[in-house]
């Protein structure tokens, strides 16, 4: 009886310190409240009644108030510590494998095993990593570790060979990119083009011989409208990501924000648009060395015309004053694909005419005006071409320019 009795003395000196840490505090002014934090004591969920006549029913203090810890709630799935094993109903095994050789070999970016990492999920899928049978994969800069089954097991060292492989180590790639104000020059080329499927809607692919492809490009290159959006002399490693982009920041004004303490009443919000294009090129020699896996991906974003709105910006001492603000009208051009060829030949990717690869002014609707009109101008389009060649053995590194330096980038999906 006496350590009960104790123990109620306790909560009731509890209480009592809880209601006064809930009156107004003196000197704040009625209905103020100073609220105890949780680190003080337990918070009663029961409101408190002030004395005096006329006094108010105070609520609880507000979450937001209460700092520390987060509050602790009731967890809905059910968890489990398990049996600390990892499940092997399928057979699963556990490997790791050993690619140093690619990757202190490659200087071009922090991370050279995405790049393995990146193809192995293209050639499983990335579903099979995610669902049943329970899989890892996992690659750190000397090793790639991988638990799944036998099967799963094979594919991954398959890939794996293809980067470590001694045939891939100094195998390099060329790629140009170029365009033509009009697709004609497929008249001429039509006996050196052998069509491949391509599953991308207006887009034609060609194997050409070697041969074949130096005069094509010398045929292009003798046209008035031919130009270049790459370096010639471009080369990229085997299994690495480079990305070939030209791109320009364009402002415009987006809005308006009314503000009294400046002039003329109110401020522009600007905003900015990248125009141009990128292209990011990644491939993959086989073991044997005979045929090339490449994904490659394009985005061209084009700001045809910029559309005017005028808005009212009223004002004290300008009741009737306006503004302009600008809606971008904006043309996207997006690829991505998956090819294999054959080393000895030359891969050439028609894009179609689509929107100038650099930032260029509408052309005239009608030729020989000395100025283009507004309302006579179209916006500029080309028959964009992508050539991609295997250069062979050789020790060079890729030639960029400063403002076109590689970067790594993460795929995600099956190609």
């Amino acid at each position: 009886m006496l350590a009960r009795f104790s123990l109620t003395v306790i909560v009731v000196l509890t209480s009592a310190g809880l209601a006064r840490a809930q009156a107004p505090v003196p000197g704040s002014g009625a209905g103020v409240t100073a609220w105890r934090s949780a680190s003080a004591g337990t918070a009663s969920s029961t409101p408190n009644t002030a004395s005096g006549s006329g006094a108010a029913r105070r609520s609880p203090a507000p979450s937001s108030v209460v700092t520390g810890q987060a509050p602790s709630r009731q967890r809905v799935a059910r968890v489990t510590t398990g049996n600390g094993k990892l499940p092997s109903d399928a057979g699963q095994v556990w490997r790791e494998y050993d690619i140093s050789p690619y990757t202190l070999r490659v200087t071009t970016t922090n991370r050279p095993e995405q790049s393995l990492v990146d193809w192995i999920l293209r050639e499983t899928g990335y579903e099979a990593w995610h669902s049943e049978p329970m899989g890892i994969l996992n690659a750190s800069r000397r090793t790639l570790r991988v638990y799944h089954t036998p099967e799963m097991q094979g594919l991954v060292a398959g890939i794996g060979d293809r980067f470590v492989s001694r045939e891939a180590q100094s195998r390099a790639f060329g790629l140009q990119v170029a365009t033509v104000d009009h697709p004609s020059w497929r008249a001429r080329a039509q006996r050196l083009l052998r069509p491949i499927t391509v599953q991308a809607p207006g887009v034609q692919a060609w194997l050409l011989e070697k041969e074949d492809a130096a005069v094509l490009m010398a045929e292009l290159k003798r046209r008035t409208d031919y130009r270049e959006h790459s370096s010639p002399h471009l080369l990229v490693n085997n299994g690495q990501s480079p990305v070939i982009s030209s791109l320009r920041e364009r402002s415009y004004v987006r809005s308006v924000t009314m503000r009294a303490d400046v002039w003329p009443g109110f401020e522009p919000q600007k905003a900015h648009i990248d125009e141009g294009f990128s292209l990011e090129f990644n491939p993959l020699l086989s073991v044997d060395g005979k045929t090339i896996d490449a994904v490659i991906k394009l985005n061209i974003d084009q700001v045809e015309k910029m559309i005017p709105v005028m808005v009212d910006v009223p004002t004290s001492v300008a009741p009737r004053q306006r503004t302009k603000v600008e809606v971008p009208q904006i043309t996207h051009f997006r690829f991505h694909e998956r090819f294999r060829w054959p080393v000895e030949q030359v891969l050439l990717i028609g894009m179609g005419m689509v929107a100038l690869p650099v930032p260029a002014e509408g052309k005239p609707w009608v030729p020989g005006l000395p100025l283009p009109l507004p309302l006579l101008t179209s916006p500029a389009r080309a028959d964009l071409l992508v050539f991609v060649e295997s250069k062979g053995q050789t020790s060079q590194t890729p030639r960029l320019s400063q403002d076109r330096q590689p970067t790594a980038k993460t795929y995600r999906g099956r190609y």
